[in-house]
């Protein structure tokens, strides 16, 4: 079950017929054409609806048509015109064309509504067509034939904070403590299947976080749910990155799940962060919190610790995310054109050649820019990278090509020894 994605049809109502009719009146012998024109079939039409927030109720319902228009009557009588067919969308559905993968709408702003199928026009009656030369018209018309097409809606939240980190980090309970959303939370990975929405209300400020789910290694090929849950942060300002205070590496999990936001989007590795340790009330985080606040520091970072559960330190967090938010400039209300990939513009695709001293060279523009992006001086971070390169398929393409250990492989700016 799809909670931001849905592939549906519409269809726009036909119009109604025009029709052939002369008035037949007492004492009148040549009444004349008195055809009715035909009225217009409906229009499906998208609006948005601010109290929606997914898109689950097109999981039971994926056909949309609206009603024919009727036909026309005698005494030049215009059929009656068919209404509008409203399909309701929560704020943040991007429409595209299911076949092409053209954007068609973004629809942000509560009310904001497109007509995504234009209903047929009702056709002509006879007495449309007379003239001096024909005055008697035997001639009408059928009504126009609706639109129909199928659609795929994708929703991406209206949210100025998004709280990420990897699973069981403790970012649905952080929602709940500062916002009135009341999610899913229990302590095992991946309680959250779907993003959550909450609302916090400081000095007369609302502020609108994003509970995203968590992300694992991959996610940026699809791994998972990868591309369903990363698309959601595109639209936050701000982003909370949650460290598992308890976790086995929450330095390693830091430098993951960024690679992973700037593997999908080089936009996401952008926005500002604010670092947060989680679950401050056990022992085992207070004893590590200095040296990871001494190493995100060297990183360039102003960490914070917290425990979501106790409240400690929460509400700084939030007056610091408002801070950040009144700092940043103004954005443009228009969102721009999203990237469309194509089978011959695969992000994902790479190629291999052999240099003239005999090695090899990959190249790609995902791959190149994960080598950019990893931190050569951890070994996680080189561990991490083998195993990219083993899921986009490079290592079984370089094993392919004859690589042998000792061979120089080239990625990008980065000069590799081959060692299986």
């Amino acid at each position: 079950m799809s909670y931001d994605e849905a592939r549906i049809y519409v269809k726009s109502g036909d119009g109604g017929n025009g029709i052939v009719h002369f008035r037949r009146e007492k004492y009148v012998p040549r009444g004349g054409p008195s055809g009715g024109d035909g009225g217009k079939g409906g229009d499906v039409v998208l609006v948005v609806k601010p109290t929606l927030n997914t898109l689950i109720a097109f999981n039971q319902n994926h056909h949309f048509k609206a009603l024919n228009g009727e036909a026309g009557g005698s005494s030049n009588c215009t059929g009656r015109s068919a209404d509008d067919l409203i399909v309701d969308v929560p704020p943040g559905t991007i429409v595209r064309d299911a076949d092409t993968g053209a954007l068609i709408a973004d629809l942000v702003e509560p009310g904001q509504r497109i007509v995504i199928a234009k209903g047929g026009r009702g056709g002509r009656g006879n007495a449309r067509f007379a003239s001096s030369t024909n005055q008697a018209p035997r001639i009408a018309e059928k009504g126009a034939p609706g639109q129909e097409r199928w659609i795929q809606l994708e929703l991406k939240l209206l949210a100025d904070v998004g709280i990420v980190g990897v699973p069981n980090a403790g970012k649905s309970t952080f929602l709940s403590v500062v916002s009135n959303a009341r999610p899913k939370i229990a302590d095992y990975p991946f309680t959250t299947l779907q993003p959550n929405l909450g609302v916090a209300v400081f000095d007369e400020r609302d502020l609108v976080l994003a509970d995203i789910p968590g992300l694992i290694e991959g996610a940026h090929t699809g791994v998972g749910l990868g591309h369903d849950f990363l698309r959601h942060i595109q639209r936050t300002r701000v982003l909370i990155h949650l460290l598992d205070g308890a976790g086995e590496d929450p330095i390693a999990d830091f430098h993951q799940i960024n690679t992973e936001l700037a593997l999908f989007d080089e936009k996401l590795g952008q926005k500002p962060q604010i670092v947060v340790l989680n679950k401050m009330d056990l022992p085992q985080a207070q004893e590590r919190w200095p040296a990871i606040r001494d190493e995100l520091k060297r990183l360039g970072y102003a960490p914070m610790s917290i425990s979501a559960v106790t409240h400690q330190n929460v509400r700084d967090v939030v007056f610091r995310t408002l801070a950040i938010i009144d700092s940043l400039p103004d954005e443009p209300d228009e969102i721009g054109e999203l990237p469309v990939y194509q089978l011959d513009d695969d992000p994902l695709a790479f190629t291999i050649s052999r240099t003239d001293d005999g090695g090899f060279r990959v190249s790609g523009k995902r791959i190149e820019r994960a080598v950019t992006m990893t931190y050569w001086n951890y070994d996680q971070a080189v561990t991490r990278f083998q195993r990219i390169l083993e899921s986009m398929g490079v290592t079984a393409a370089l094993k392919e090509a004859g690589v042998k250990p000792g061979d120089t492989v080239i990625i990008g700016e980065m000069e590799l020894e081959w060692d299986d």
